[in-house]
């Protein structure tokens, strides 16, 4: 079957580490508040938070643990690791209140955001954002890098319900566009969340590798969102294989 040329209708973003620099942000956060908190700290614990991170994150967004809780164990580990005991949950909150309070004055945006915004207004496209943080959390972030009124519907996991990969992350996305997933186009860092899970609900997808690692086989994949404008049309392929478009 001859591809046809795909009726592009939107384009949907990932927040952090796509528009907003969650990792820049935390690592200079941690950088600073990590010492705070005594024992044997070395700069390799910077490191050890984002592998933290990774190791308990997906057992919330798999729905096997509250997002307090895996904010919890995160710390539990990092305790660990500095030789500090454990603290009581209500502890181990305040701790994570003490670090988002140093993580929220460091928020900003990349530097080509403001470039692919206005590509995508151009071309008469709809925004949205679909995330797996926390709401308020999420919209904060929107607001303090100027993009609360610049962007159609913000989805996150704790109001859709289900987080990325899950397919109803994507089909909540797309009701509340009011689009078909074919006329979505899906740009996230995160290539089994954001491009691998968004095919295979049926939408089109660009993997944002800004560190230019390009770890798995990938032929749509843009190093900085100034990159994004070829991919604005894009070929219709079968639902889980990759997009027909200029490769990066």
């Amino acid at each position: 079957m001859v591809d046809r040329v795909a009726e592009l209708a939107a384009v949907a973003f990932d927040l952090d580490d796509t528009l907003f620099d969650h990792s820049g942000a935390s690592r200079r956060a941690v950088s600073a508040w990590l010492p705070t908190l005594g024992g044997q700290y070395s700069p390799e614990m910077v490191d050890a938070w984002f592998v933290a991170e990774r190791t308990h994150l997906p057992a919330w967004r798999d729905g096997h643990a509250s997002f307090a809780e895996q904010r919890r164990r995160r710390l539990r580990d990092m305790l660990d690791l500095l030789g500090l005991p454990s603290r009581p949950d209500d502890a181990l909150d305040a701790l994570f209140a003490d670090y988002l309070d140093v993580y929220r004055q460091l928020w900003t945006a990349f530097d080509d955001v403001e470039a692919a915004i206005e590509v995508v207004a151009a071309q008469g496209l709809r925004i949205g954002v679909l995330t797996n943080g926390p709401d308020d959390l999420q919209r904060a972030k929107i607001a303090a890098i100027g993009l609360t009124d610049r962007l159609g519907p913000v989805l996150a996991a704790d109001v859709l319900g289900v987080a990325k990969p899950h397919p109803g992350a994507y089909a909540g996305l797309c009701a509340a566009l009011g689009l078909g997933p074919a006329s979505v186009l899906y740009v996230g860092d995160d290539h089994e969340l954001d491009v691998v899970a968004a095919r295979s609900a049926g939408l089109h997808a660009v993997h944002l590798d800004r560190r230019g690692v390009g770890l798995e086989p990938e032929r749509t994949r843009i190093t900085s969102l100034r990159e994004l404008a070829p991919h604005l049309t894009l070929r219709a392929s079968p639902a889980g294989t990759t997009d027909r478009g200029p490769s990066a």
